[in-house]
């Protein structure tokens, strides 16, 4: 009796969460998700049955989900959904793990979107759609183009924007531009690469998982702003808005940046840790 012991929910549970509990920072709360998703029944089932016996392809599957977890993945990509603006995207491993910081960007961003307004709102770098999808479903007026280099990612975004039901997004294959030449927009939107290039960042935490496309910025980080700030202008109709998210230590080169090309209206927004986060600004014709 004992021995079958071993099985019931409750001591498994509790078994993973000590395994788990010298990787992760809330061990019982990732292993509670991850039993949840191979019995496909939600936390409080956990529970509400601690006595109920798991069966072995039942210990075989967790036990897998287990050992990615302590090989350090992020439980978002284990779970395939992360997050976002009060919605669940789907997610893996071609794309970016959207980040509470990111909301940031969403809001400044809908403050240069009247709602009762039919305005263009161009996003580069869409990643699952996390910013784009964000800013359609709370702007329904918007018409909201949204590009990405990666078919992968580009993959993942429609099928968000189909689960969610979100109508007024377009997500095409584009290196920035590209696919919108000649258009204008009210509002241009990015959170692109800005970790340098070789970094330790990279290989440290779930960014060891990753896209590395998605994250390195060149040898200073600033190198796909450049680009971006360098053709922008061509892009925002008089009076639109660029925004940027960026690392806490770019503002001022971003700055410069944008100064050297006779931007104006800069600011920058912190997030909620207290770091700059967000930039924005617009063009002098």
């Amino acid at each position: 009796m004992k021995y079958e012991s071993e099985f019931e929910l409750g001591n498994y549970l509790s078994d993973a969460a000590a395994v788990l509990a010298t990787r992760s920072d809330s061990p019982r709360l990732d292993a509670e998700i991850l039993l949840g998703l191979v019995l496909r029944k939600p936390r409080s089932y956990l529970h509400a049955w601690p006595e109920r016996m798991l069966d072995e392809e039942e210990r075989h599957r967790y036990n897998l989900l287990i050992r990615r977890r302590f090989s350090g993945e992020p439980m978002a990509y284990i779970s395939g959904v992360r997050e976002f603006w009060s919605m669940p995207l789907r997610v893996n491993r071609q794309v970016l793990i959207p980040r509470p910081e990111t909301e940031l960007l969403v809001e400044k961003a809908l403050n240069h979107i009247p709602e009762d307004e039919e305005v263009r709102v161009l996003e580069l770098g869409s990643g699952c759609g996390a910013v784009s999808l964000a800013i359609a479903h709370e702007r329904p007026q918007a018409e909201v183009i949204s590009v990405d280099i990666s078919e992968d990612a580009l993959t993942i975004a429609r099928l968000n924007a189909k689960l969610f039901k979100i109508n007024n997004v377009e997500f095409l294959h584009s290196n920035w531009f590209d696919a919108v030449r000649g258009q204008k927009f009210n509002v241009v939107v990015s959170n692109p690469p800005y970790v340098i290039n070789r970094d330790e960042f990279l290989l440290a935490g779930d960014l060891r998982f990753e896209p590395e496309l998605a994250l390195a910025g060149g040898d200073d980080g600033l190198e796909c702003f450049r680009e971006i700030i360098d053709r922008a202008h061509n892009y925002i109709v008089r009076q639109g808005w660029l925004l940027f998210e960026h690392g806490t230590d770019q503002e001022r080169g971003i700055r410069r940046l944008l100064e050297a090309q006779r931007y104006y209206d800069i600011t920058c927004y912190q997030d909620a840790a207290g770091h700059d986060r967000v930039t924005e600004c617009r063009f002098v014709e």
